[in-house]
């Protein structure tokens, strides 16, 4: 039996125990599954109250059930949601229940999306939405997610796919036209047009400097510096919990510690990195050599210091920020000594002493460094690789002198881009490792 004929179940609710469990059944058996667990279908899209029984008769819970007909439903199919208390024997017993039914399995990650994907109810580029909206850690990153699962992407494609399409029949009409000169004329001069609107539309998105697939991804802090600077005690304050080791010896952080921040709606990791100093310890030496090579990746280093002097090493790439710690520990006069000395930032990681200032030029830096990335189209690097595809295949399809035959290829292979994009062609090869990140029930 090939897997989309089968019927499918799965926990659709998060950890137990719950107040409420939702079990989700889609395929071809999905009705007579739930009348055999509710002893009747309720009408389509209204809940009715029942008790749940398995094969023997014997009672499961007392519980809500929903019939969601296809192709009126979430994934295109039969749809059954079986909402029960959310305790885990009640959810073990039907479980159970549901996988000794015959031609009824679990479901795998990913696959009642697939289905809908796969059934036309939603496009490659909103699955990838919905898997974004899934692994939203910010507020930013969720509005981001919503407006790709609504289909800005999508929408935009299948339009230019289409004026590609319209492109690509003028141009073809010109070639079967070829032997009357006015005739193909007429035909390839409004096709050229469309394709010059086209190209210039698509390379404005591509020119957006990538800010959408930053929020995707986050921003990256490193805090560097020698060792007992204080670097793990800063991390702690900025995680608001004790994430790093703190200790007075030096060698003590030896690899890489990462945190994951909300500043102020954006996502932003912070690196603890080890103390960079010569050592003749291969483990101590190890952990200095990567933290030279994750401050040099990072988007802003804050290279911190305790001393008066504050000057830091040439760290190619990021915006490096120079922290002068430890400022509880000195008196007035040498407290305004120091704040000569050039650093960026005066605070005191243990009791918080100018660390407010810190965290606002942060979050003012983060504003910046991700702009607008809310309204940028291009979340991920397949999207870019692709639009850049279409791009190309339309510029080549511009240039002086080419023969009908050669623009109507190259406008050819910018539709099957666009198509890729879209999850409508030849995407085999990618849809594995996008739906296998999606929760078992999503």
């Amino acid at each position: 039996m090939h897997p989309s004929d089968q019927t499918i179940f799965a926990l659709a609710t998060g950890p137990l125990p719950s107040a409420i469990a939702i079990v989700r059944i889609s395929g071809p058996q999905a009705g007579d599954v739930l009348t055999a667990l509710a002893g009747r279908r309720p009408p389509p899209r209204r809940a009715m109250r029942c008790d749940l029984r398995d094969a023997a008769g014997d009672k499961i819970d007392d519980g809500v059930v929903l019939w969601f007909p296809g192709p009126a439903s979430a994934t295109g199919e039969n749809v059954a949601e079986l909402h029960i208390h959310g305790s885990r024997a009640v959810a073990a017993a039907l479980i159970k229940t549901l996988s000794e039914l015959e031609g009824v399995r679990l479901a795998e990650p990913g696959e009642f999306t697939r289905r809908a994907f796969e059934n036309g109810k939603l496009d490659l580029t909103e699955a990838e939405g919905l898997d974004d909206l899934i692994h939203a850690d910010t507020d930013a990153q969720r509005r981001q997610a919503l407006r790709q699962l609504g289909g800005i992407l999508g929408d935009r494609a299948r339009r230019w796919r289409d004026q590609i399409i319209e492109a690509l029949a003028l141009v073809e009409a010109g070639i079967d036209f070829s032997d009357e000169g006015d005739v193909a004329d007429e035909l390839m001069a409004p096709a050229r047009a469309k394709i010059a609107a086209l190209s210039g539309e698509i390379a404005a998105v591509l020119a957006e400097q990538g800010r959408s697939e930053r929020l995707r991804d986050g921003m990256v802090v490193a805090i560097a510096g020698v060792p007992n600077v204080g670097k793990s005690t800063l991390v702690n304050r900025l995680a608001r919990r004790e994430v790093a080791i703190v200790s007075p010896h030096a060698g003590t952080t030896r690899d890489v510690i990462e945190v994951q921040l909300d500043l102020d709606g954006y996502p932003v990791t912070v690196i603890d990195t080890a103390g960079l100093r010569d050592s003749d310890d291969p483990v101590e030496q190890e952990g200095v050599r990567r933290a030279r090579s994750r401050a040099a990746a990072a988007d802003l280093v804050l290279w911190v210091s305790a001393t008066a002097d504050a000057s830091c090493p040439d760290v190619a790439g990021p915006v490096v920020w120079r922290v002068r710690n430890k400022i509880d520990l000195f008196g007035t006069s040498e407290e305004t000594e120091l704040r000569s000395s050039g650093a960026d930032f005066w605070i005191s990681a243990t009791t918080g002493e100018g660390f407010g200032d810190l965290l606002r030029e942060m979050s003012r830096f983060a504003a910046q460094y991700f702009g607008h990335a809310e309204a940028g189209l291009i979340t991920r690097d397949r999207h870019r690789a692709l639009l850049a595809d279409a791009a190309a295949a339309l510029g080549r399809s511009m240039a002086p002198g080419l023969a009908e035959e050669i623009v109507a290829e190259e406008l050819r292979a910018a539709a099957h881009s666009l198509g890729r994009l879209l999850g409508r062609v030849d995407v085999e090869d990618v849809l594995g490792e996008i739906f296998s990140r999606f929760c078992i029930g999503k």
